[in-house]
């Protein structure tokens, strides 16, 4: 409870400056009961945050990494554990399998963002020391959701990427990332199918 009475003592000292609370000095002063409420209703998980929950469980992959244009994809298999946290608001992936033939494990978050409408994810894993970042939206369903983001390439400069997620049902899920080195054309990166385990 301390940490939601910090919270919204913040976002109280925020919102009575900001131009949406008020939007010069002869204006009214922002009523805290009322911004406690927006902010209630901004934390509240919806209908996005329904679809993530219906992910939870254990999950087998496969796993295909295209390397340069042109050649076949290197295959592998792995599984995944997700989970919801923090109340039904994050969906949490924690992933095992391979990559370039090594051992390989990263963890997601995914949410939505309830006040910006947009999709979020973060992700981490033995491939590097760096937060990944992506966010995006949804096809009115919410079951296939494209997300953008990048990161810093070695030599300098940044590599985009663009991922489609695929809800296809409770039971199957798809992940393909595509990727462009310092502008080139974009290619397909990664393939990924998850199953629900029985």
């Amino acid at each position: 409870m301390r940490v939601v009475g910090i919270f919204l003592i913040s976002a109280f000292v925020l919102l009575s400056g900001s131009p949406a609370w008020a939007k010069d000095k002869n204006s009214k002063p922002a009523d805290p009961q009322a911004m406690m409420e927006a902010y209630q209703k901004l934390a509240t998980p919806g209908e996005p945050h329904k679809l993530f929950a219906t992910l939870a469980g254990s999950w087998t992959t496969k796993t295909k990494s295209w390397m340069e244009p042109g050649k076949p994809p290197v295959e592998s298999t792995g599984s995944a554990e997700m989970k919801m946290l923090l109340g039904g608001r994050f969906l949490q992936q924690e992933f095992s399998g391979e990559m370039m033939g090594q051992p390989f494990n990263g963890y997601g978050i995914d949410g939505y963002d309830n006040l910006r409408k947009k999709y979020v994810t973060a992700w981490i894993d033995t491939m590097g020391t760096g937060l990944f970042i992506m966010e995006g939206t949804a096809s009115p369903d919410g079951k296939t959701i494209t997300m953008k983001g990048q990161h810093a390439e070695l030599g300098g400069g940044q590599m985009t990427h663009r991922a489609v997620w695929k809800i296809i049902d409770e039971n199957t899920q798809t992940f393909d990332m595509y990727g462009s080195h310092h502008g080139q054309k974009e290619m397909k990166m990664m393939e990924i199918t998850y199953q629900r385990k029985p």
